[in-house]
């Protein structure tokens, strides 16, 4: 392992205390005995080799202290104590002390959970590193160490103190970017991994699953990981050799030919991970038993079992090497580790979990490709072994509201990959407007895996539901495949910017109060905010509410093209076919305009969602690799900027980098969204004026569609728009609209639409809003009008 050891120069040491200034607002404060302090990697810390930060030490026989520009810690030189050690943090903080004595309580804004099985709703969590309150805190003290060839340790001072001290205040981002420095970077994931997944705890045949898989395709529905739970290997076993939960031998009854079952798993463009409960280690029966029994000098011929060892580098070795390979070169993509029975693994204070998380993570990168797991949270660290399995929650509207917050609140951890069961595990009730609410939240969650328990009546297949519930799931389906060329490129920035694909409100926005009372909104990347529907609609008028905050700035809805005025709380109100899906002005959404297939090669159709209204620019980023790290010159990387004024211009800068990954040429989709009518629009590729442009305007939405044909990825392209004009929200249509489908009283239908017709004759929206509160109706009825006329002052 590389040399992590903190410069020192940014070390301050007596004989049993050490203080390491990492940066300006983050200090390691060590306290042991036996004065033998670690400098090893632990299962938490990675790296400590920061550029020294400026600091001022004083000290005296008695005391100590060390002043950053953000931090001022005062020491007494004993044993750590509330009244011997403190630190003042720089800022203004109204109504907060800033001021953390060793012992305090820190209120932080919370982390994530090892599971969300059997959750019916919110559960507690885990401590995060952000808080409002400026301060927070890392305990390293009981984690195990690595050695220098990467195998884990045990620590000699099991007592000692080992702190990590973050005083950012409240900039959030620039705490998870060197709390990420401090634990490993977030790794890229294999693209694959941000499609649709297919996964049910079910009784599948090797005929029935690819039957399944032949139907989605017809269906148009593209998955791009196949997920088999625990019945693709032996269940049913000689009660002598313990319970059929663990096992690594595939019923050959169910899959006669395990690799041409895979085989043609991957002719469909699917990856396939297998799910494994390790607990039981190896027993006689497993076609793995006796070379790995023999490796590990177990009496094979009385079969003796081979117990689970995480604890013993021998074991470790051998489980990976006799047990997992040979399957890998079956045709297996990487591991599902449906590990969580107990915590002994044979080592004083050492988890299983985090083993096994580690060295399945480390093995899965041993070719140098993108390494990928999907296991459960093992604490602080666990970002570096994405991706998270979260659990089996209960099919519940609880289950689902506590879901988006939980995903959002995991990011003040580092940790960004979460996959849900979507749609829920277990238990609960069919209910159709459930599943589309739960399916669209997936499809704007880091990992989309759909997902049920073992019961014939539960599955996730969009045709069990309702014809408008199945039109709907699909449609969300597809939309999330042709998110991938925008997923990947947050993939990215989540590795080299540290910055998590979804984001709480208040990471941008740290100062406003608001955005810490919207727990179920959050960022979905650079571009978009999303506000998940987690409760029923209103039977009379068919809507579901969203309280929403928006950020100062004009916002336009992606599906529906209105545009609000940021800087204000919103109630949001949605059909069961959308939610609020929020870009402000200037944002460009890259898309895969292909529609159908599973199809993971760089677009040769690109999509360009833009909203008008403002500039603004976006970079993609593409590649064809699997190479574990980040590799500048085997991406290709697209500039687009949009530039907004009366002659609006979108120019598509010709592709730099590695031009390999990318086809030789690109048609074009352009989608604009919040112009009026009539922009006329102009292509230029290479300088010269292009003939074949199609531009259609979409009343209902608002929306301007331009088709280019396609064109070299080596020309840059403009698309000029000749008098450009912001778009009106078309208020009386929208009301109209609403209304004609509401289930209400006709009467009250038209008294509503001849008050709202009055925005037309002149009348002001305070006047019309007057008139309609005065009409006393419920506020499910009398919130989609208010939404709808007070979105934007045009």
């Amino acid at each position: 392992m590389r040399d992590i050891k903190a410069k020192n120069e940014a070390v301050i040491q007596g004989k049993h205390y050490r203080f390491t200034v990492l940066t300006p607002c983050l200090i390691r404060m060590e306290y042991r005995e036996s004065g033998k302090f670690v400098d090893q990697a632990t299962q938490t810390v990675v790296n400590r080799t920061f550029p020294v930060p400026q600091f001022r030490l004083e000290e005296t026989d008695c005391e100590l202290k060390i002043v950053t520009s953000k931090l001022r810690l005062t020491y007494n030189k004993k044993p750590f104590s509330s009244v011997g050690l403190k630190i003042n943090i720089s800022g203004n903080f109204p109504g907060i002390l800033p001021v953390w004595h060793y012992g305090d309580a820190v209120c932080d804004l919370k982390g994530t959970a090892r599971t969300l099985d059997g959750a019916d709703g919110a559960i507690p969590l885990e401590t995060g590193i952000l808080s409002a309150q400026g301060f927070s805190l890392l305990d390293d003290g009981g984690t195990m160490l690595l050695d220098e060839n990467g195998w884990i340790a045990s620590r000699e001072d099991a007592d000692g103190k080992d702190l990590y001290f973050f005083g950012y205040g409240r900039d959030y981002i620039t705490c998870l970017r060197d709390f990420h420095i401090l634990t490993g970077e977030v790794p890229l994931l294999p693209k694959f991994a941000l499609g649709n997944w297919w996964s049910r705890y079910y009784k599948y045949t090797e005929e029935s699953y690819l039957r399944l898989m032949d139907r989605f395709a017809q269906e148009e529905i593209p998955f791009t990981v196949s997920v088999l739970d625990m019945d693709w290997h032996i269940t049913d076993v000689d009660p002598k050799y313990g319970t059929g939960w663990t096992g690594y031998t595939w019923n050959l009854d169910m899959f006669p030919d395990p690799k041409r079952f895979m085989d043609k798993l991957h002719e469909k463009g699917l990856k396939v991970t297998l799910n494994v409960h390790p607990a039981d280690g190896i027993r006689a029966f497993e076609d793995c038993y006796k070379p790995f029994a023999d490796y590990m000098g177990v009496l094979a011929e009385q079969e003796d079992p081979i117990p689970f060892q995480p604890g013993d580098e021998k074991f470790m070795k051998g489980y990976f090497d006799y047990v997992h390979h040979p399957m890998e070169k079956q045709g297996v993509d990487f591991w599902w580790i449906d590990w969580q029975q107990g915590n002994n693994s044979g080592i004083e204070g050492l988890d299983p979990l985090w083993v096994l998380n580690h060295y399945h993570y480390e093995d899965s990168r041993r070719s140098g490709k993108r390494g990928l797991i999907f296991s459960r949270y093992a604490g602080p660290g666990s970002h570096r072994y994405p991706v998270g399995f979260s659990g089996d929650s209960v099919i519940t509207w609880e289950s689902l509201d506590f879901q988006p917050y939980f995903t959002a609140t995991a990011s003040n951890i580092g940790y960004g990959w979460w996959s849900h069961d979507i749609g829920g595990h277990m238990q609960g009730i069919k209910n159709d407007e459930l599943a589309v609410r739960w399916l669209q939240f997936g499809v704007f969650s880091p990992i989309m895996r759909l997902h049920s328990t073992c019961n014939e009546f539960n599955g996730k297949e969009p045709w069990r539901y309702n014809s408008i519930a199945e039109n709907i799931m699909k449609k969300y389906l597809r939309l999330r495949h042709k998110l991938i060329p925008y997923l990947n490129t947050m993939n990215l920035r989540a590795n080299q910017e540290s910055m998590p694909l979804i984001q709480p409100m208040y990471y941008h926005n740290p100062l406003q109060e608001e955005a810490y009372h919207v727990p179920n909104e959050y960022y979905f990347g650079s571009e978009l905010i999303v506000c998940p529907i987690t409760s029923p609609v209103d039977k009379r008028t068919g809507m579901a509410k969203f309280a929403a905050w928006l950020p100062d700035g004009i916002w336009v809805d992606f599906f529906t093209g209105v545009t609000y005025e940021g800087g204000r709380n919103v109630d949001f109100y949605r059909g069961i076919d959308k939610i609020p899906l929020l870009a402000r002005r200037g944002s460009i959404v890259p898309l895969d305009g292909r529609e159908t297939g599973n199809e993971l090669t760089n677009t040769d159709i690109l999509e360009l969602h833009v909203f008008a209204g403002d500039s603004g620019e976006f970079c993609l980023w593409e590649d064809d690799s699997d190479a574990a790290e980040f590799d500048q010159n085997s991406w290709a990387k697209t500039k687009m900027q949009y530039h907004w004024d009366e002659n609006a211009r979108l120019t598509i800068h010709r592709a730099q980098g590695n031009l390999q990954v990318l086809p030789s040429k690109r048609a074009y989709r352009i989608c604009l969204a919040g112009m009026k009518e009539g922009c006329d629009p102009k292509v230029l590729a290479g300088g010269r004026k292009l003939k074949g442009i199609s531009s259609k305007y979409c009343a209902e939405t608002g929306f301007t569609w331009i088709e280019i044909p396609e064109i070299d990825v080596t020309e840059d392209v403009i698309i000029e728009m000749n008098q450009a004009a912001e778009g009106e929200n078309q208020i009386v249509q929208r009301i109209f609209d609403f209304l004609n489908q509401a289930e209400i009283e006709f009467d009250l239908k038209t008294r509503i639409i001849s008050v709202v017709r009055q925005l037309e004759t002149g009348k002001k929206p305070v006047y019309v809003l007057g008139q309609l509160q005065a009409m006393d109706q419920p506020e499910e009825l009398m919130g989609p009008l208010w939404e709808i006329i007070t979105a934007f002052e045009e």
